[in-house]
């Protein structure tokens, strides 16, 4: 068995039963031996739906179903799922069945995993509130750790990278190799770790040693070692002085989501409130975007679907731009200046976009544009 990487701040994830990722109105389809052992369970008597959706039947059937999917699970009218106990936040199907009567959806979420050469490397989404809660923890540094004990070895679905694959473009002209791709994430997460600097010095830098990197050819010197002679400092920046290239990064961002999943416009007074509830509080929870930084770094789908290192970076600063205009509705709504509670919500919103919502191959596919 390959081994397991993931950042040390989800290195002990585990589910604090918030009940949002069975309450979030979206479809999960079922595979076909787990779908005929729930319909057994059910005949049986062994497993029912929750009391708030008696009457409903448990499964989805027809022709228009996901790819490899039987059946997907009925949800109430509420968009939880059947099998959702809201009482105690409790899925049904794993109380009573236990983990393995799950289908994948369900057992693997909230992870993001890339599976390569290197082995298997688990970042989370945060769209689930306690890896969102994970991004303001300062009890330990952030750094990539093996072995995390929350991950055990095992076959986790995700983005995976056969040994006949290619590994992700240092340009579009140039492939890296897996050492020097490695060096590449962990030196990004390092750089998001220093949590004395803003997040815009932190992608402003980033995007500096990606030019930097990009000038690498093949020669005496292999590239992780350009990655270790890549400048120390960092390069000075500081909050924008409004929401503007926030929102066009948004807009792109929207741009991936398909027609039947995009969300309704709801930019208005999103500018006003930036500058009056985002912005002067915005340093002081600056770390916590540099942890977020350094998640959306590491197991990135984007390294692999991109064009290049310019791209990876790109899909950094969208994803903090996101979370900027997500913090602004947050405070427009409250009229409140932004706290962590609220920068938490827009940190959800964020990766529900960016993870669930948006298609990640025309995500790449826009963000590669900044290495023309």
């Amino acid at each position: 068995m390959r081994p397991v990487y993931s950042l040390s701040i989800h290195a002990d994830y585990r589910c604090r039963h918030s009940g949002e990722c069975c309450s979030a109105d979206w479809d999960v389809p079922v595979e076909l031996p787990i779908y005929r052992s729930l319909q057994e369970a059910v005949a049986a008597g062994t497993l029912a739906v929750a009391r708030d959706a008696e009457g409903l039947e448990p499964f989805v059937v027809g022709p228009d179903l996901p790819e490899d999917a039987a059946a997907m699970f009925e949800r109430t009218d509420r968009g939880a799922c059947v099998f959702f106990d809201r009482g105690p936040n409790l899925c049904i199907v794993h109380r009573d069945l236990g983990a393995s009567a799950l289908p994948s959806t369900c057992r693997h979420f909230p992870r993001i995993a890339v599976r390569d050469a290197r082995g298997t490397s688990i970042s989370l989404s945060h769209f689930c509130p306690t890896a969102a809660a994970m991004l303001f923890r300062d009890d330990v540094p952030v750094t990539v750790v093996e072995a995390p004990i929350a991950f055990p070895a095992a076959e986790y679905e995700g983005l995976t990278v056969g040994l006949e694959d290619l590994p992700p473009l240092l340009t579009p002209r140039m492939l890296m190799d897996h050492e020097g791709y490695a060096a590449w994430e962990r030196h990004m997460v390092a750089r998001a770790a220093d949590l004395t600097r803003a997040p815009e010095s932190v992608l402003a830098t980033l995007a500096r040693d990606a030019r930097v990197l990009a000038a690498w050819t093949p020669g005496p010197g292999s590239l992780a070692e350009a990655v270790d002679r890549l400048p120390v400092d960092y390069v000075a920046a500081t909050p924008p002085e409004d929401l503007a290239d926030s929102l066009r990064l948004f807009t792109q961002v929207m741009a991936a989501v398909p027609d039947d999943l995009k969300p309704e416009p709801d930019e208005a007074d999103v500018p006003e409130a930036y500058r009056h509830w985002i912005r002067p509080a915005w340093p002081d929870l600056g770390s916590a975007v540099n942890r977020y930084i350094a998640a959306k770094a590491f197991a990135s789908w984007t390294a692999y679907q991109g064009r290049g290192v310019a791209t990876i970076v790109r899909g950094l600063e969208a994803a903090v731009a996101l979370v900027r205009v997500e913090a602004s509705r947050q405070c427009r709504d409250t009229r409140r200046v932004l706290d962590a509670a609220q920068l938490l919500e827009a940190f959800r919103a964020a990766d529900f976009a960016l993870n669930h919502l948006a298609v990640g191959e025309d995500l790449a596919e826009g963000w590669s544009e900044v290495e023309d």
